[in-house]
């Protein structure tokens, strides 16, 4: 490397520093966020955990409630759900394809939103997890009026995070912050190779 590259590369590093504080220096502020984690590529959930982590390692307190897994068994049920700063709540039947009943899956989302209900309403709590609520809208299984209606009522403080495929547009809409995960190669899809352990459970 030339000291012509050296310059030229600090002269970029000093740009981009430049750029970042003034970003920074522009929003000041602090607000419970409504986070939406959406689309066709895996770790939706798995983003939302991470975040999850997050919270508990700063000492705060965390809710999840899972709304359409609860077949299987999963690793961050066990590991979350023995914190003591986390209440988690497998509500769900399985996968719709499995249950095949529309009258069970109502009465699961409907179990599944009370408890949610009541977190999101106690402002002990720093973030809700709401997991793959997104399909339950999508199936039209709630409300999504008075589910929003809920989520705004939150203490201020309050993050909100709701995963899953096929986020309604009334949900983008308020959203603070939306991601979109899209699949480019999936090993169940190219080589079919199964789930693993630690990768998706």
């Amino acid at each position: 490397m030339t000291e012509l590259d050296t310059e030229a590369h600090k002269r970029q590093a000093q740009k981009h520093k430049e750029v970042f504080e003034k970003k920074l220096a522009a929003a000041p502020n602090e607000k419970g966020l409504l986070i939406v984690n959406t689309g066709t590529g895996k770790g939706k959930s798995t983003a939302a955990f991470g975040m999850g982590v997050r919270i508990l390692g700063h000492g705060m307190k965390l809710g999840v409630v899972q709304f359409i897994k609860g077949a299987l068994n999963t690793a961050e049920r066990d590991f979350l759900g023995a914190h003591e700063n986390c209440s988690f709540h497998t509500m769900g039947d399985g996968y719709t394809w499995n249950t095949q009943d529309l009258e069970k899956d109502v009465a699961s989302a409907t179990r599944a939103w009370q408890q949610a209900k009541e977190m999101i309403l106690d402002p002990s709590y720093h973030m809700v997890i709401l997991d793959e609520m997104n399909i339950v809208f999508k199936h039209k299984y709630l409300d999504i009026a008075e589910v929003l209606a809920t989520i705004k009522e939150r203490a201020p403080h309050m993050h909100v995070v709701i995963t899953g495929r096929h986020a309604p547009q009334e949900l983008i809409e308020i959203a603070d912050l939306v991601s979109e995960i899209k699949v480019i190669k999936h090993p169940y899809q190219e080589q079919g190779i199964k789930a693993q352990r630690g990768v998706e459970f």
